[in-house]
């Protein structure tokens, strides 16, 4: 009997492709990548690296971002600058 299940997650498309690239290289799809994490991340009780106070309200605040349809999109870079000077 098969014991997984779904789930969707937020994830900025150029971060997505890099890893499914990266991974790749590796001979390892992006689920697999994702199953490792999650095992490491039980078998050590948490992040299986070092976070500080700093890098998790940072990457709760990505989080928030990426899924957020209210949040402002830009093209590019010169696009958010020229936004920013107006």
């Amino acid at each position: 009997m098969d014991n997984t299940t779904s789930f969707n997650i937020c994830v900025d498309s150029d971060i997505l492709k890099q890893c499914e690239a990266m991974y790749g290289e590796l001979g390892v799809d992006l689920n697999t990548a994702i199953n490792v994490f999650l095992n490491k991340s039980l078998c050590v009780g948490g992040f299986p690296f070092d976070v500080n106070k700093e890098t998790m309200a940072a990457m709760l605040e990505a989080e928030r971002i990426v899924c957020d349809p209210l949040v402002k999109r830009y093209s590019d870079v010169e696009e958010a600058l020229r936004v920013l000077k107006e």
